[in-house]
């Protein structure tokens, strides 16, 4: 098993182990994807990755990061994915959707804008989550969700699923990591509630498992589930690599068949303690004690760095984000360095 080895994932086979991470562009225009995510993922598609992971796309439109997020809550955007997924289907990879919503950390302005919480006045929204607790200083105190509007949530889950199937993706994700709605359902400390959805770990972790049975139902059984975990908050008291072992055992008999490990998100004031390849670990161990293959993410720079997290069975999956920023070809540069062949275009054969 190395880098360049096939990944087989239900009836998916993805033609390496080298995946686009999720990485919000903030260029949306009420949800729909346009020329910028076909050029910037159909690159990536172009450039030898197996699996090309869209942005993190709102369920529904509270759920959006910034008004410039992908969405999947209605119809009408269907058609602009479908368009890219097309291209990068095209291109030999597979075309995966990351199914989130932001819960308190949602209506900010973009990153280049200065990422501060957005007014009401200039387009804002009041944002949700599992408790009246906000996110950081100068952030809106959300609306503590009610017992009855949970099932909304799922529901709008499922649906997003349903639509992404009809625009021909080959995998999706749910998103439980980063500090959004179901991750602040794991964490003690964002989830004070004292109903069935806070409280004990298996109280905790029960929107999530609602929200993937329910994706499941509606999500083809033929195609692959994959779930994004922070693997811990880096902060006292919080979710923790025990707790994301725990939850890991019981994804995959939900119907999961990846879980990608990332981690923090959850408070602003968490102290990472990051480094070249710092959340590999925590995947080897998911890997080893839950028995579920894994995806390791985080300052992964290099063809030999890459391909060890692979070969020593620390993941399954490597998935990159800044580095297919800075290199669209990486994979193509990767299979060189390894002495492998890569899933060169014929459009650049001439280069090879």
């Amino acid at each position: 098993m190395h880098l360049f080895s096939p990944l087989a994932l239900r009836s998916v086979t993805l033609r390496n182990r080298i995946a686009v991470s999720p990485m919000c562009q903030y260029s949306a225009l009420d949800g729909r994807a346009n020329d910028w995510h076909l050029v910037h993922l159909g690159a990536r598609a172009v450039g030898g990755a197996g699996l090309v992971m869209f942005e993190a796309t709102a369920v529904e439109a509270r759920g959006r990061i910034s008004p410039a997020d992908l969405g999947l809550w209605e119809e009408g955007q269907v058609e602009p994915l479908a368009r890219v997924v097309r291209f990068v289907t095209a291109q030999g990879a597979v075309a995966a959707l990351q199914l989130a919503h932001a819960g308190r950390k949602a209506s900010v302005r973009a990153p280049w804008d200065g990422g501060a919480p957005l007014p009401a006045a200039e387009g804002g929204w009041a944002p949700v989550a599992p408790s009246a607790v906000p996110f950081a200083d100068g952030y809106a105190t959300p609306h503590a969700l009610a017992p009855s509007e949970l099932a909304g949530i799922v529901g709008a889950f499922a649906a997003a699923a349903r639509r992404a199937a009809a625009a021909g993706f080959g995998a999706v994700e749910v998103h439980a990591a980063h500090g959004y709605l179901l991750h602040q359902f794991l964490s003690p400390l964002a989830n004070r509630r004292e109903d069935a959805h806070g409280g004990s770990f298996e109280n905790r972790t029960r929107l999530l498992r609602e929200v993937v049975g329910a994706v499941r139902a509606e999500w083809p059984e033929r195609l692959p589930l994959l779930v994004r975990i922070s693997a811990t908050d880096w902060a006292p008291g919080g979710w923790d690599l025990d707790q994301s072992v725990e939850l890991a055992r019981g994804l995959g008999p939900l119907g999961v068949d990846l879980v990608d490990v990332s981690s923090g998100g959850l408070v602003a004031t968490a102290q990472v303690q990051a480094g070249p390849g710092y959340q590999t670990g925590f995947a080897e161990r998911i890997r080893r004690e839950a028995h579920v293959p894994t995806g390791a993410v985080g300052m992964i720079v290099s063809p030999e760095q890459a391909d060890h997290a692979v070969r020593s069975g620390q993941a399954d999956l490597v998935l990159l984000a800044r580095e297919l920023l800075r290199d669209p070809h990486f994979p193509l540069r990767a299979a060189r360095a390894l002495g492998q062949e890569g899933p060169w275009p014929r459009q650049y054969l001439r280069a090879r």
